[in-house]
């Protein structure tokens, strides 16, 4: 979600990293497996999956939940591998929602030979650039959250997500904000990121052919808590619908000083607004807002519901809306390197066959949805939810959903 324009700071990073690399003893690590008995070998070999998602910064409460979402699947996994013969481990990283940070992770990834694979990104515009980091190493992405067209469009081997593009979310925010909210005059706030930008585009043009009129059109900063200014804007055109394509903690604030200073019109944001965090800065605001994402709240089952009570007695807190799709991820990735071992006659695959495996996944049944790729990394089975927040608690409720 969010670029800059240092490109030799970006530079920089990838060479001196990347040298680090050619210096990299790339020998596997091991260790000592308790389970096994006394006639077996005591050594695991060490497979590490890293993942990469804001730690800190204005959207950590969904870059934890990936987080924490990937680690109870590999925790899942370990006695599954550990009768292969492998030891997982997670190793997470912090990208700060920092394309430059991302790529410097990337590159020390790259130079680790024992991880495998990555889970993440949240922000589109960190994945992009990371992601040209991975294929440089070989080394294998699913992304739970990430919407921008562009991440997959690149034709990149290592980059995969499970969750639907903003080429299919925009227009069906589109569709339900015009079709059936009704809404005529549209403004709209994006936030300046490939992600804002890439909702936004879908959303305006899908609106347009459907006869809605964008009245208003403004841009906000990363970061920005004052938006007086802007709201006086939308006070003066006498829009009938807002429609914003940015992150939780920016369309919380937005959302509440909007509503003190009396615009009552409906307001809609895409995936950003999916999180726990947008409580935080909304307050009682948030009742009756509505948000359009690629994750679907998996409460709605019994089974789903069987893995948030675990998720939340695990690291006691609820599950966030990407915590499963980084569960699902990171199980589609570890079945990727369970195929690869399998093929490779149990032995540590490499790399590539890891790339490969993953890329080739048809039809594994996740918790949150169903996976298989198509040539270019998408998801086949990924689809884009309606929710509408009736009162102040997450999630909100699910009043739509949107198959290709």
């Amino acid at each position: 979600m969010k670029i800059k324009n240092d490109l030799s700071v970006l530079l920089a990073s990838v060479i001196i990293l990347s040298l680090l690399a050619g210096c990299a003893n790339r020998s596997s690590t091991s260790v000592p497996n308790n389970s096994k008995s006394d006639n077996e070998s005591n050594e695991l070999t060490v497979i590490k999956i890293a993942t990469q998602s804001p730690l800190s910064g204005g959207s950590a409460v969904q870059g934890e939940a990936i987080k924490l979402g990937a680690q109870m699947s590999l925790d899942d996994h370990k006695a599954e591998f550990e009768k292969l013969g492998f030891g997982l481990q997670l190793v997470p990283y912090d990208d700060q929602g920092n394309p430059k940070t991302g790529v410097a992770n990337a590159a020390l990834i790259g130079a680790d030979p024992s991880i495998l694979g990555v889970v993440g990104h949240l922000n589109s515009g960190v994945s992009i650039p990371s992601s040209d980091v991975y294929e440089k190493y070989n080394t294998v992405m699913v992304s739970p959250a990430n919407t921008a067209a562009e991440v997959t469009g690149r034709n990149l081997k290592v980059v995969n997500r499970i969750v639907a593009h903003d080429d299919f979310q925009g227009p069906a925010a589109a569709e339900y904000a015009v079709n059936t909210v009704k809404a005529k005059r549209i403004f709209i706030i994006q936030e300046k990121s490939v992600y804002g930008q890439g909702l936004a585009n879908a959303f305006i043009d899908t609106s347009k052919k459907l006869g809605a009129q964008i009245v208003g059109y403004e841009r906000i900063m990363i970061g920005d808590k004052d938006f007086n200014g802007l709201i006086n804007q939308v006070l003066f055109i006498k829009p009938d619908f807002i429609f914003f394509s940015g992150s939780y903690a920016e369309g919380g604030i937005l959302l509440r000083q909007a509503r003190e200073k009396g615009i009552t019109i409906p307001f809609m944001g895409g995936d950003g607004l999916d999180s726990s965090g947008v409580i935080d800065f909304a307050g009682e605001k948030i009742k009756g807002a509505l948000f359009s994402s690629p994750a679907r709240d998996i409460t709605q089952s019994d089974n789903g519901q069987k893995w948030a009570e675990a998720y939340r007695q695990k690291f006691g807190k609820r599950a966030d809306g990407f915590s499963v799709y980084a569960y699902d991820s990171m199980s589609v990735l570890l079945n990727g390197v369970k195929n690869a071992i399998r093929d490779n006659a149990g032995e540590l695959p490499s790399r590539e066959q890891v790339r490969d495996a993953v890329r080739s996944t048809q039809n594994f049944q996740g918790i949150a949805t169903k996976v298989s790729f198509d040539r270019y990394g998408d998801n086949a089975f990924a689809n884009v939810y309606i929710y509408r927040f009736e009162e102040a608690a997450y999630p909100g409720t699910l009043i739509s959903e949107i198959s290709k």
